[in-house]
């Protein structure tokens, strides 16, 4: 078990080597939640969960082969919309 204080300014300290332990960089938001037992911090994901459902789209793609090179410019001109 860490041990860390509250600061003059409500900020606190995550010891090294959980950071390390976790790969946490500076930098990184997380969620707080209130639980009955303390705080609970969650690092925040910058993209919203997906499910299978959202990702099975092509699975059942019947068109002719793509190649790599046009997968990535389908991907790049998707990306600029």
């Amino acid at each position: 078990m860490e041990t860390t204080r509250l600061s003059s300014k409500g900020q606190i300290i995550i010891p090294q080597n959980i950071r390390e332990a976790h790969k946490w960089q500076s930098g990184l938001e997380f969620n707080v939640i209130d639980t009955e037992q303390g705080l609970l911090l969650t690092p925040r994901m910058p993209f919203k969960p997906t499910s299978i459902k959202d990702v099975m789209g092509c699975v059942n793609y019947k068109g002719a082969k793509k190649s790599l090179k046009e997968m990535e410019e389908g991907i790049a001109k998707g990306g600029k919309k």
